[in-house]
């Protein structure tokens, strides 16, 4: 069996060690020497035990189960399926008398004579006295520690006071010497060795409230914060560190002066009869330690708390405890005047601050309904016809307006009405056209002007109400209309908030419902099985572009839309679908929203998206709006759904009944900005005025990110100087794309040209490929904001042409340029094969991998 007599080598070694103890022990117990004989009647039928024990504790914890159960196997032992228990149960049983040794015979052969025996004995006594005689000195001393802090902790609650105030005294000696002779810098972060601090004068000549507030000051040391990761971190030193070092060290010479003064004569001898010398204040630091560790942070904690202004009285009278804790205790009766005082002051400037958010704010987001408003809701789910019911009845009216979530179905109004004879303007933020004698608009919901009257208003995709960034649009448009009708479309999740915004005395509803359904299909969809009237979903204008390369490589015809794209040219990619010059259509989610296609099937090659934070799986409302664009009646009378995978999953998610909208968003306006200049002239102040206001129940305030982020660019220049706030913020929310540095700085350098009345700086405008054409249309689109902004509309109609021959060229390009991209490493740039799932290739893959392991290891 494996290693069966190595293990027995080392159980017989165990053993006589164990015998060689246990003679010790015998011999340990006994005043006067017994003989060796005396030990082997009296112990020897024990050495079979010690040996059986050691052995089989060897064996059974050495021995592989494999072998184990070879061994049993070969006892006759049926061992398959027996648990670990058992079968070290029925090993020890039959091992235990394999290999045995006999330690009385080894004890017998080696009988020591009767001198060995004798001196063994004696040297083995005389170690057992000596220990004795060393524990009982050591419990001697435990016991006087004992006592000793017994003394102390008896003695804490009573003297505790009269230790504080006369560190109180000590540490304002040193506080006002500091201040006095110390230097003040200049506030910076205090990781920020690389700047010098800043000298402001004596500390002396700066007012602090509290000690707390000066142990926040430099020193103008630098000390090591701390270790991580086997560096170490260094910082700008404050008060705080080496004042705490003081108070631990007055604490302990206080508290040490005490015991030692008061402690009862009886301790003192004994310490030094067992000692041999004088309690050493070292020595009582160390057996008071825990009473100190508590004192020194209830006093570092007390001191923080003081105003400077009591200490700077306590210097003035001769230290004696009884005065000073006079003192202390009138300066704990002024403490809390003061903090009272200071809470009240808080409590009134609390209440200050909520009347003039109130009256800035407040009043600003409660509904304000027009009378004689007759409100119609169109309700159901995508592509069952509620805007062109709603539509239809603005046509037939004197006048109306509708209002779009997109620059595009704006446009798709505009031309349909003017199409159908009804004379028909367009506003959005980046174009305007007017038609002769037009009672009728088509804007995008950000231009509603609630000043403006209609026979009917059409309020589209009235569900981004809960859109943190553009949902106040909407919630003006629904609750401030001045019209006879107004018509608001939107999803079965947005029924119950707009039925608590208009009320539900005397509004229509129309209730819609599909008359396609919609069939999931049962595989998982490939690219190679892309047919003709398939529109695949993804969510990023990369991913768009490649797969379409990818199906024009194919063979395949193919549209494309996503959300960066010219609307000019997303109308063309969509026509040339819909008369049948391209098969398939490659999309983001902006199909969602209001383009009705003639689509077989929707594909999802993405379950999940990123939503400016996080990816995220598609919620249960982003899967139907996206998947109600399959089918269209006459055409196809089943709207089919497929998915690359979990495909059980997102049926459910497109079969689960959605949650009701319980918020709806709320941004400033322009009363807001009137009332705000009651009190304040600064932008920053409202940034931070807004973020105090907590939205009324049901809203969700905007978070005004993009506009903070834009106005640190300007805060303190000219820009921010010469214009007033309310055209400020219009500046600052023009709708670009502000994370696109090139946008950014022409926005900065047409709002210089603005406060020194010179000329806007012309976009910059480049058409090498697709990616430029599209810059220099955005370009275009933020010249044009600032040109309609500013009044200049017949420059603007110029701008607009130049406009639509960057969007021809965009147009183009899709057409040219797409089939030839190919996906390359993001890292080395070598080509990678268009089915290629991972961003970089396996060799830069392989050599990152290699390195973090190499830097792992290093650590």
């Amino acid at each position: 069996m494996q290693n069966l007599e190595t293990i027995r080598e080392k159980a017989i070694e165990e053993t006589k060690i164990k015998v060689e103890e246990d003679i010790t022990h015998y011999l340990e117990a006994h005043e006067t020497c017994p003989s060796f004989q005396d030990y082997l009647s009296e112990r020897s039928r024990f050495f079979q035990q010690i040996w059986m024990n050691t052995w089989l504790s060897n064996v059974t914890n050495n021995i592989l189960r494999s072998n184990k159960k070879a061994f049993l196997r070969k006892k006759g032992y049926e061992v398959e399926g027996a648990d670990k228990k058992l079968l070290n149960k029925m090993f020890r049983n039959e091992i235990q008398n394999e290999h045995p040794f006999h330690v009385k015979e080894w004890v017998m052969a080696n009988t020591p004579d009767q001198q060995q025996w004798e001196v063994r004995y004696r040297r083995t006594r005389e170690r057992y006295i000596t220990d004795l005689a060393d524990k009982e000195t050591a419990s001697r001393k435990k016991d006087i520690q004992k006592k000793i802090l017994y003394f102390l902790e008896k003695n804490v609650a009573v003297n505790e006071l009269n230790w504080y105030v006369e560190l109180r005294y000590s540490f304002a000696g040193k506080l006002f010497n500091d201040m006095d002779t110390r230097p003040k810098f200049k506030q910076i972060e205090p990781y920020a060795l690389e700047d010098k601090l800043e000298e402001e004068g004596i500390l002396s000549n700066h007012e602090f409230k509290t000690v707390s507030d000066f142990l926040k000051e430099y020193t103008g040391s630098i000390h090591k914060k701390s270790e991580q990761w086997e560096h170490n971190l260094w910082e700008y030193e404050t008060y705080y560190s080496p004042y705490e070092r003081f108070i631990s060290s007055a604490t302990e010479h206080i508290i040490c002066s005490f015991v030692s003064g008061s402690l009862p004569a009886d301790i003192l001898v004994s310490y030094k009869n067992i000692f041999g010398e004088e309690l050493s204040q070292e020595q009582l630091v160390k057996w008071i330690q825990p009473v100190l560790l508590n004192e020194k942070r209830l006093f570092f904690k007390w001191i923080r708390e003081e105003y400077i202004i009591d200490l700077a009285i306590v210097l003035d009278v001769p230290f004696d405890v009884d005065s000073h804790l006079v003192l202390y205790k009138e300066s704990l009766i002024k403490r809390e005047e003061r903090k009272e005082e200071e809470e009240a002051a808080q409590r009134r400037k609390q209440e200050e601050e909520a009347r003039m958010l109130e009256d800035i704010f407040g009043r600003e987001y409660s509904p304000s309904f027009r009378g004689g408003v007759k409100y119609v809701l169109h309700i159901g789910e995508t592509n069952t016809g509620k805007t062109h019911r709603a539509i239809s009845r603005m046509k037939d009216a004197d006048s109306g307006i509708y209002l779009a979530p997109l620059r595009l179905l704006a446009l798709e109004v505009f031309d349909k009405l003017n199409n159908e004879g009804v004379p028909c303007n367009l506003k959005t933020g980046e174009e305007e056209k007017e038609v002769d004698q037009a009672r009728h608009l088509a804007c995008t919901v950000e231009m509603f002007h609630e000043k403006e009257e209609y026979e009917v208003v059409v309020i589209d995709e009235a569900q981004m109400l809960a859109d943190q960034d553009r949902g106040f649009s909407w919630y003006k448009a629904i609750t401030k209309a001045r019209a006879k009708e107004v018509h608001i479309i939107g999803s079965e999740n947005v029924r119950g908030l707009l039925l608590e915004l208009v009320g539900d005395d005397g509004v229509e509803i129309h209730n819609y419902q599909r008359e396609i359904p919609l069939q999931v299909e049962e595989k998982e969809f490939k690219l190679k099985h892309a047919r003709q009237g398939d529109a695949l979903v993804c969510f990023s204008r990369k991913k768009v572009l490649d797969t379409a390369s990818r199906l024009q490589n194919n063979g395949h015809k193919v549209s494309m839309i996503y959300g960066s794209m010219p609307p000019e040219t997303r109308k063309k990619q969509m026509m040339q679908f819909i008369n049948g010059k391209t098969r398939v259509i490659v999309a983001t989610d902006a199909i969602g929203m209001g383009l009705n296609l003639p689509i077989r099937r929707i594909v999802f090659l993405e379950n999940d998206k990123f939503d400016g934070t996080r990816r995220r799986l598609l919620t249960s409302q982003e899967v139907k709006q996206i998947a109600g664009r399959a089918g269209r009646k006459g055409i196809y009378d089943i709207g089919r759904v497929a998915f690359t995978k979990d495909i059980k999953k997102m049926s459910r998610l497109l079969e689960q009944e959605d949650l009701s909208l319980r918020t709806f968003a709320i941004a400033p306006t322009s009363n807001v900005f009137e009332r705000f200049q009651r009190y304040y002239h600064e932008m920053d102040t409202f940034f931070q005025l807004w973020e105090k206001f907590t939205s009324p129940y049901g809203t969700e305030k905007a978070s005004l990110s993009e506009e903070k982020e834009l106005y640190e660019l300007i805060r303190g220049t000219q820009i921010e100087a010469k214009l007033s706030l309310d055209d400020l913020y219009g500046f600052l929310h023009l709708p670009f794309s502000k994370k696109e540095s090139s946008l950014t700085r022409q926005w900065i350098d047409s709002m210089q040209a603005i406060v020194h009345n010179e000329e806007l700086p012309e976009p910059d405008i480049k058409s090498k490929n697709l990616e430029q054409k599209e810059t220099s249309y955005k370009a275009v689109g933020l010249h044009l904001l600032f040109l309609y902004r500013l009044g200049r509309q017949t420059e603007a109609y110029y701008w607009e042409r130049i406009r639509e021959d960057i969007a021809d060229g965009v147009h183009e390009s899709l057409r040219t340029e797409v089939k030839g991209i190919s996906k390359t490493c993001k890292h080395c740039r070598k080509k990678l094969p268009s089915n290629f799932g991972f961003p970089i290739c396996d060799r830069c893959h392989a050599l990152n991998r290699k390195r973090r392991i190499r830097r792992r290891n290093d650590k």
